[in-house]
């Protein structure tokens, strides 16, 4: 495809779609919504290419073929509303990881954990600046900045892969892609894919329907997410679940088969005045006026996690959570790290007491690259924590540990098993201790 003629035609309609919102706000009309902007856009594009057609034949050229015409029909298309260049790689089922620091430094991480540098994804670091703020506006519940005054930006793609970009405090625009390959995903899948045993598969699903309140934990890109999505999607479809997250990310509601009723929270940033945030921690406490039978934190990372931690101890069983850290038994002190530092100033004695009235178990997942070695890009449950309680630390039991192959197998007895087994989880068929 042509580049140069296909930014020439982008902006031809980007500034007919500028001049339809002018129209519109000069006669007194409503906005059009995002999908309705997004259909009039693909009417636009055909003007315009066909005005592009009549041009190269009056020319004496050869105009685009009905085939180019459509390549660059979804072309402008991706350019405006989608990733341009990127959407190549985005649909590669195989592409999990993609960073550009700048426009011609493109690494892409595949499934099997091979690395490859690929081409450049725009034509200058401006074009790829303007992709981002291009996917700013549309792909989040309000439209995100991405210039000088807001260098950095966190957003779900159309497709769920995550993009984290920055500008100003690096050299070059930077971005990096973390792609959701597993959307629709389930323990089965999990399983499959060597990710954890049938018996710890069965132990979760339990876990899940005995309303436990789970932390799962891991480094980044570890594939915490997936997991989350996984366990949430054991939950019945009857319960009306409320997701909190920093960028809309995790698309329960995108299956209203597996969640029929969903609500996501997706956390605001301030206006140019500083004027407008609405932070994690207020909306898990809004969370829970809305009816919610399980709360769902996409991620914890500062102080919505004593909201959280409240939230748990207070009725509001069967959460589940992600959070940073480099062991299961680590959890506790990141949670007392970010306890310390909320608004808040919960000292460590009083942070332990709560963790142990509000989390059941810690789930920790890693991922082990040994495509180097010959082998392959593994993500695997190492460790489950369950907690047991207080006594000026948080105490704990390892009742999964790392087995042979790295996979965690069963280790302790389980205290809770009675509350599990009400719901049909039974030990000794699934190979639990006891």
């Amino acid at each position: 495809m042509d580049q140069q003629l296909l930014r020439r035609l982008r902006e031809e309609v980007a500034d007919r779609l500028s001049a339809q919102r002018r129209e519109d706000i000069a006669s007194g009309l409503p906005p059009m919504s995002s999908e309705d902007e997004r259909q009039f856009a693909r009417a636009v594009i055909a003007r315009v290419l066909e005005a592009h057609a009549r041009t190269e034949i009056a020319a004496g050229r050869t105009p685009p073929d009905q085939s180019e015409e459509t390549e660059l029909a979804d072309g402008i298309h991706a350019a405006l509303y989608g990733v341009g260049r990127l959407q190549p790689l985005l649909d590669d089922p195989e592409v999990e990881n993609i960073d550009i620091n700048g426009c011609d430094h493109v690494f892409v991480g595949y499934a099997n954990g091979e690395e490859r540098r690929l081409a450049p994804i725009a034509e200058s670091d401006d074009e790829l600046v303007e992709l981002v703020q291009v996917l700013g506006a549309y792909s989040g519940l309000t439209s995100r900045p991405f210039d000088t005054a807001n260098p950095q930006l966190d957003l779900r793609l159309p497709d769920g892969s995550r993009l984290s970009a920055v500008m100003g405090v690096t050299q070059r625009p930077s971005l990096s892609i973390r792609r959701a390959r597993l959307s629709r995903v389930s323990l089965d899948m999990l399983v499959d894919s060597g990710t954890m045993t049938p018996d710890l598969a069965s132990f979760l699903s339990a876990a899940v329907a005995a309303r436990k309140n789970i932390m799962i934990a891991g480094a980044t890109n570890a594939g915490k997410t997936t997991l989350l999505r996984a366990l949430a999607n054991e939950i019945a479809p009857h319960e009306r679940l409320i997701t909190v997250e920093r960028a809309l990310e995790l698309g329960l509601g995108e299956f209203p088969d597996l969640h029929p009723n969903v609500v996501s929270f997706e956390e605001r940033l301030p206006n140019s005045e500083g004027r407008g945030a609405i932070q994690m921690a207020d909306l898990v406490r809004r969370s829970l006026r809305m009816n919610p039978s399980r709360v769902i934190v996409g991620e914890v990372l500062g102080d919505e996690i004593v909201t959280m931690l409240n939230a748990m101890s207070q009725g509001n069983d069967g959460s589940l959570s992600t959070i940073h850290a480099n062991s299961s038994l680590e959890v506790f002190n990141r949670i007392c790290t970010y306890a310390i530092q909320s608004a808040e100033r919960l000292p460590a004695d009083a942070t332990m007491m709560l963790i142990a009235g509000a989390i059941d178990f810690v789930v920790f997942v890693e991922r082990r690259n040994e495509f180097e070695r010959g082998g392959e890009l593994r993500r695997l449950i190492t460790s489950v924590r369950e907690v047991n309680g207080v006594d000026g630390r948080v105490l704990s039991s390892e009742i999964f540990a790392e087995g042979p192959d790295g996979v965690a197998v069963p280790a302790a007895p389980v205290a809770c098993i009675d509350d599990l087994q009400r719901v049909g989880y039974d030990p000794a068929a699934f190979g639990a201790v006891v």
